[in-house]
């Protein structure tokens, strides 16, 4: 279920704020924890109502140590709680990777598989449109793909980041959750009643014949901009990973070798990015069927300028994905 962009609906913000507020509802093992999500409601909004609703036990601020605030949600977690714990910018992660990487990711495997570590981690991706400079503005999801007992997440549409979210919450395993910033205000028709999306299976977003597009948050979005405004002259199927780790590798290869074609876009650096891990997959999947090599859409090697022109220089946008199109051979 795509988005119908910033019409009347709910939006993504609200979509968040909704799932936070079933699962605390729902399981009373479940807390938010982070720098300002209590009576402030995050620096996005994304928590505002929920300490009111549910209190000091269940929504609660820390002092600003991003170590502390995932290191003491691996120990909840391993005691049976399911912490939520929200890190104001994905740029920040760097500061608790330690934790992430050689406390969360790997307790159940230390612990002979005897152990959960119930855990989510929301944080958000930058982009160029709050021009919010280099250490405000990184998308680091790929970052994570290389460190075991991960589950990485990304909110894509509001339908699938609601039910993305409320499964990363139930998961027994450590997640990983990257929102978007610039995708906060989108808006879309959901159901009013609960419900849930699997991680680890893609999304085919939109169907087509002669190339696909895999493409993740703001870069999905335009993706499908794309397909509509060349509708007619090329068909474009787009499909949306959603989780990329465990990847579905198999909806992605299917669609490449229905289309033969395959432009992958992602707002990450291209060198060692989440970009390359999915191209050389499909690659490596449905290689006698491509017509050539898996064209990749991304950032290259940069820190994104405060500059809005720099910024919009540096960050892809619908047109590269178009060019990336246009560049494959017989189209």
């Amino acid at each position: 279920m795509s988005d119908g962009g910033s019409g009347e609906g709910t939006s993504m913000r609200e979509a968040i704020n909704d799932a936070l507020h079933e699962e605390l509802d729902r399981d009373e093992s479940v807390y938010l924890v982070g720098e300002d999500v209590a009576e402030a409601g995050g620096s996005f909004g994304i928590t505002r109502g929920l300490h009111e609703a549910f209190g000091d036990e269940r929504v609660f601020d820390t002092p600003i140590s991003e170590q502390a605030i995932v290191g003491s949600s691996a120990g909840a977690a391993l005691t049976g709680s399911r912490p939520v714990a929200e890190i104001m910018y994905a740029d920040f992660m760097g500061l608790a990777v330690d934790q992430v990487m050689n406390q969360a990711g790997l307790f159940r495997y230390m612990f002979g598989g005897e152990a959960t570590v119930p855990m989510t981690v929301r944080t958000v991706n930058g982009g160029a449109g709050f021009n919010a400079a280099a250490q405000h503005s990184k998308s680091l999801h790929g970052l994570f793909l290389g460190m075991p007992g991960l589950r990485v997440v990304l909110g894509n549409t509001v339908y699938d980041t609601k039910g993305l979210l409320k499964s990363a919450i139930r998961s027994d395993d450590p997640v990983l959750f990257f929102e978007h910033m610039e995708l906060y205000n989108r808006e879309a028709e959901i159901p009013e009643e609960s419900y849930t999306v699997p991680l680890g299976e893609a999304a085919v977003e939109r169907e087509g014949e002669d190339v696909t597009v895999v493409a993740n948050q703001l870069m999905l979005h335009h993706a499908l901009d794309v397909a509509e405004s060349i509708d007619g002259e090329i068909s474009v199927e787009v499909v949306s990973p959603r989780t990329l780790k465990p990847l579905d590798v198999e909806t992605l290869a299917a669609s490449a070798k229905r289309t033969g074609r395959v432009v992958v876009a992602d707002e990450s650096v291209m060198q060692g990015g989440p970009g390359s891990y999915v191209a050389r997959r499909i690659e490596e999947e449905a290689f006698y069927h491509l017509e050539a090599p898996v064209s990749i859409v991304g950032v290259d090697d940069t820190p994104v300028p405060f500059s809005p022109p720099l910024a919009d220089a540096v960050v892809p946008g619908p047109e590269d994905i178009e060019a990336a199109i246009r560049a494959l051979p017989r189209l």
